[in-house]
């Protein structure tokens, strides 16, 4: 008769922890099910607000609403044991203020019992980041290419190609780690700027 084994959630501090040793295994999901299923293998699960296209068949991420992170982010919650659920901020709820961020980041945290939060943005949301780790939640940042801004670049484009948007994303991604977020995401940005931004700062990326 096989016994089945059952590990603690994993945490924030462990995932700190584990910057420059063992990789740390991440992968999205949406539902119960798909949560229950990944749940053995990975470190986090991300309810990414990419469920506006995924599951919606939105063009882009931006009509998302925090009303659909939280009921997506409850559904992965349910569905898993193991990993630390992170929920992305939708479009619109961050960005106002700190206070604004907050009101809807602990929302968020309440209403799905979550571990934290991702939101986009870097030198101009540094405020917002520090804001929210004094007042207890989690924060995973999210550099480079930010689907949220997509109107911005035009379409979903590689970013860092050029010597100062290189510079750029490696300052937004110092300030996000030194406002207090506990790791970041780097997204479709070309090879030596991830790597600079992994040397940089003191947390996984």
């Amino acid at each position: 008769m096989s016994v089945a084994t059952h590990r603690e959630r994993m945490t924030v501090p462990a995932l700190r922890r584990r910057k420059g040793g063992e990789p740390i295994v991440v992968l999205t999901a949406y539902t119960a099910p798909q949560a229950k299923a990944l749940d053995p293998h990975v470190d986090i699960l991300l309810v990414g607000d990419s469920l506006g296209m995924v599951v919606y068949g939105l063009e882009t991420t931006l009509a998302v609403t925090l009303d659909m992170m939280i009921a997506h982010g409850a559904a992965v919650v349910r569905g898993s044991e193991n990993a630390c659920v992170i929920v992305d901020m939708p479009f619109g709820s961050y960005q106002e203020s700190p206070e604004q961020a907050y009101r809807n980041a602990a929302r968020v945290m309440i209403e799905t019992g979550c571990t934290g939060v991702k939101l986009e943005g870097g030198t101009e949301m540094a405020a917002t980041v520090e804001f929210l780790n004094r007042r207890s939640v989690q924060v995973m940042g999210h550099v480079g290419l930010m689907p949220q801004s997509v109107n911005t670049y035009g379409g979903f484009r590689v970013q860092g190609r050029a010597n100062e948007d290189a510079r750029a994303i490696v300052a937004d991604a110092r300030a996000i780690a030194d406002a207090g977020a506990f790791s970041m995401v780097i997204e479709c940005v070309v090879e030596p700027v991830a790597h600079e931004i992994t040397k940089s700062v003191k947390i996984p990326t």
